[in-house]
């Protein structure tokens, strides 16, 4: 487990290890996410959109707008 120690000016500094599993570099900014209970995860958010490509698959076919509108009328109606 990696552990750091909060300096009287609120700073810290992140592990060398936990710096090299986010890929951070100077300069780099991270985000603080509350996960409640106490709990906070740090996320790097150094990462281009285009490093977002191929996260999701493309659909076997294509989907009309009116498919589309069908198919949130259909969940939204359902939902309420």
């Amino acid at each position: 487990m990696a552990t750091a120690t909060l300096t009287s000016k609120g700073q810290v500094t992140i592990p060398a290890r936990v710096r090299a599993s986010l890929g951070l570099n100077t300069g780099d900014r991270i985000e603080f996410v509350d996960l409640g209970d106490g709990k906070y995860a740090i996320t790097a958010i150094n990462q281009p959109v285009h490093s977002l490509k191929g996260m999701i698959r493309k659909p076997s076919a294509p989907v009309s707008i009116e498919d589309m509108n069908t198919a949130i009328a259909a969940h939204g109606a359902a939902a309420k």
